[in-house]
């Protein structure tokens, strides 16, 4: 059964990456527009960008540029046309930040797409993305390893410290997910100067992704015992990691997966963790409210159930259980 299992989970996990993140395709493309877009030359060009892209653009209309920058700050939109000059001239804003394969796309697609139509355009990256980070994939990655150390924590407190009773085994979770979050912080910032955090901020947020994933194995052991691994496995690692939208920006993943990664763990963490990093004064709680709703709901079914956990004092080990 192992060995079945073990096969399965190679192909699944193989399958869930190869299949979101591989091949990113524009799917749902939230577009600023303002000045003249609406007229026959803003149309041309548009229609020209679409075609280019592959993709129908999501078109939000702004009374003017600056209420356009300010929604793309605010991460509600990922690129401001100004169609200008009565279509004789067109700026783009795109936000690495937001996406760096999202803007590599619209940037790709500008210089075809002026040259088809005769209206230059000028490209403007209003957030661009840290030297030491230039695909923009840090934050990806240091997510990623507060997602897979908070579980595999929960993994080792389950194995290594069976006798700890519930109130115990939620604080030890919380205090190794406090110092793993510390060392993950100050090894990318300080030792290895890859990227620059607002450390205090980027440290509580995967402190808080660590213990959220930790207690939602601690949840699933509490039901599912020994094969509590492959609920979590299949939650955070299969599904949320590739659905996170940290390595490939959500527009350009396969719809549904796009928008479940944001109300999953790896993607609340991708999501806070970008905008404290290079939107600073635009934090959204969205992203907060979802990562503790998963650590609550996991910490309440934990608790409510906490008899059935194989944990706690006066336990045996499963390999010394009677027969």
């Amino acid at each position: 059964m192992l060995v079945f299992i073990l096969a399965v989970a190679a192909g699944l996990f193989a399958a869930s990456y190869t299949y979101a993140m591989a091949s990113p395709t524009p799917h749902h493309m939230p577009t600023g527009v303002t000045g003249q877009y609406d007229e026959a030359r803003g149309k041309e060009f548009v229609g020209a960008m679409e075609k280019a892209l592959g993709a129908e653009l999501d078109l939000r209309p702004y009374g003017s540029r600056e209420a356009a920058r300010h929604a793309l700050d605010e991460q509600q939109i990922f690129a401001v046309l100004d169609v200008r000059d009565g279509g004789d001239r067109v700026d783009l804003d795109i936000s690495s930040a937001s996406g760096y394969t999202v803007a590599q796309v619209f940037t790709s697609a500008a210089a075809p797409v002026s040259k088809a139509t005769g209206v230059p355009v000028a490209v403007q990256d209003r957030h661009p993305l840290q030297s030491g980070d230039p695909r923009g994939l840090t934050i990806f990655y240091i997510s990623l390893a507060a997602v897979i150390i908070g579980f595999v924590g929960a993994i080792q407190l389950s194995v290594h410290a069976r006798g700890l009773d519930p109130a115990e085994r939620i604080a030890f979770t919380i205090v190794y997910s406090l110092l793993g979050g510390f060392v993950i912080a100050a090894v990318v910032d300080w030792w290895l100067g890859a990227i620059d955090l607002p450390f205090v901020e980027s440290w509580l947020i995967l402190a808080l992704t660590m213990f959220s994933c930790g207690m939602v194995f601690t949840m699933f052991n509490t039901f599912f015992h020994r094969w509590a691994m492959i609920p979590t496995w299949g939650l955070l690692v299969l599904l949320g990691n590739p659905a996170s939208g940290g390595a490939v920006a959500w527009p350009l993943l396969p719809t549904v997966i796009g928008r479940i990664g944001q109300y999953l763990p790896p993607g609340a963490s991708v999501n806070a963790q970008h905008t404290a990093v290079y939107f600073q004064g635009h934090q959204h709680a969205e992203p907060f409210l979802v990562l503790a709703c998963w650590a609550l709901v996991s910490c309440a079914a934990f608790w409510f159930w906490r008899h059935r956990h194989p944990g706690g004092r006066g336990t045996q080990p499963l390999h010394a259980a009677p027969v």
